[in-house]
């Protein structure tokens, strides 16, 4: 759930980042904040287990325009992609308003992912959220290695709900900010259509 500040007039919007174990979560968030200018962006917070870590930052971008006269501020989120650290996983997953699901195209992960997509829609579930309602995007990561599956062969793996999709190489940074550009669109939009329904719930009273 986005927090809204009105002393510095800006909404922070939680967008997670989901998928398999090393299937690129972390090389996204490290390519974005490597990538924004040191004054609006915070520090990487790593919280490191044995063999996964979860990492965080916040940053203003300044091209996603103004929510109700409200500048919004992004917080990215990784999770561990190591099945037994689901409670990280629901944890992290808490509050967000919207989750890029990152997926390993090597056809060797091919079960990873769908297991992954699965144990998300569950844990969203879980925790009360409406998994239609939720902004969500795929990336399908690691294109750019030889003999992995095509773009299409993800979607009909994988984008049941028909959500936007990317394709990427996020070590190299292709398709990371087509990738953030997509959720943050979406979660705009949501949180747009929440604020003119509370105005309106509002103006009826």
């Amino acid at each position: 759930m986005s927090l809204v500040n009105y002393s510095t007039r800006e909404i922070t919007c939680k967008i997670v980042y989901y998928g398999p174990g090393r299937s690129g979560k972390t090389t996204n968030l490290q390519y974005v904040h490597g990538s924004v200018p040191d004054e609006r962006k915070g520090a990487m917070v790593s919280l490191a287990t044995e063999t996964d870590r979860t990492l965080f930052f916040d940053f203003l971008p300044l091209d996603l325009g103004s929510i109700s006269g409200f500048r919004t501020r992004l917080q990215l989120y990784t999770v561990p992609g190591q099945v037994y650290y689901n409670a990280t996983r629901k944890l992290v997953l808490r509050g967000a308003d919207g989750v890029v699901f990152v997926a390993d195209s090597q056809r060797e992960q091919a079960d990873e992912n769908v297991e992954s997509l699965r144990n998300l829609h569950e844990n969203l579930l879980e925790q009360g959220f409406d998994v239609r309602e939720l902004p969500l995007v795929l990336q399908y990561n690691k294109q750019d290695l030889p003999g992995v599956c095509t773009a299409e062969e993800m979607e009909d793996a994988l984008n049941f709900r028909g959500v936007p999709s990317f394709s990427a190489a996020a070590v190299a940074g292709r398709g990371v900010f087509d990738t953030l550009r997509g959720i943050s669109d979406l979660v705009l939009k949501s949180l747009s259509k929440r604020f003119r329904q509370e105005v309106e719930a509002g103006a009826a009273r």
